[in-house]
């Protein structure tokens, strides 16, 4: 029976994908998680009026005091108008490519060498 490798497919979606930068001088885990629960539960308020947005992900780098938020959005507007409502901060919003990979399980041959 031949082995089951992933053959990743990479599909990228630039339109609508914005980053958040925030540098936090002295950020712990607890303050992070707290303040991006403030932010992702914004976004959901204003999902709900009807403004295109969806928190996707956060990621605290604490060597560097530094956290990411990405979101699916119309515009950098409505990321910015979440954190406005959320009353947290951020340096920049930049529109972003997210590339979601696929893992595609097609049976692969091993040659007779590797038997």
């Amino acid at each position: 029976m031949p082995a089951l490798a992933p053959a990743p497919s990479v599909v990228c979606v630039s339109s609508g994908t914005f980053l958040v930068e925030h540098y936090w001088p002295g950020v712990t885990e607890k303050r992070f998680r707290a303040t991006v629960e403030r932010v992702r539960v914004a976004a959901e308020q204003l999902a709900r009026d009807g403004v295109r947005i969806v928190f996707l992900h956060s990621t605290l780098v604490p060597e560097d005091e530094a956290a990411f938020c990405v979101f699916e959005a119309s515009s950098a507007d409505e990321v910015e108008q979440t954190y406005r409502r959320a009353e947290v901060t951020f340096e920049r919003i930049s529109a972003a490519v997210s590339p979601h990979v696929e893992l595609d399980m097609q049976p692969t041959r091993r040659n007779k060498e590797e038997r």
